[in-house]
């Protein structure tokens, strides 16, 4: 419970929109009190279905991009600083950083072309 409360203590004062914690449905989604401690702080629950690993294969993916390319080995920093280099990275990952996989193009540009070319 610790974790959970130390995050509800940060976001309280950040959290511009709704919050949202997701997970699998693991052992903390069928504890009572943790349950009691989100909505207590409207907090939303989100958890993949049973058996559908491939529902967080996309954002498991990204995070997992994002931790070798802007965080490890990487000096800790404050949550302020490392939320602002969290937010540029994923400026820069949607908008300049080029895949392979999608022609050389960033996500945007590869969205902005599929829809130009789709009117």
């Amino acid at each position: 419970m610790e974790p959970l409360d130390e995050t509800i203590e940060i976001i309280k004062n950040h959290a511009t929109y709704r919050t949202t914690v997701h997970s699998d449905q693991g052992w903390h989604y069928q504890h009572k009190q943790w349950v009691k401690t989100l909505k207590k702080n409207k907090v939303f629950q989100s958890m993949s279905r049973k058996a559908a690993c491939a529902d967080n294969a996309s954002m498991e993916n990204f995070f997992g991009i994002l931790k070798q390319e802007m965080y490890y080995g990487e000096k800790l920093v404050s949550y302020e600083e490392l939320k602002r280099r969290i937010e540029e990275y994923i400026y820069w990952y949607n908008n300049e950083r080029s895949k392979e996989k999608l022609t050389g193009l960033s996500p945007v540009q590869y969205r902005t072309q599929s829809s130009q070319s789709a009117a």
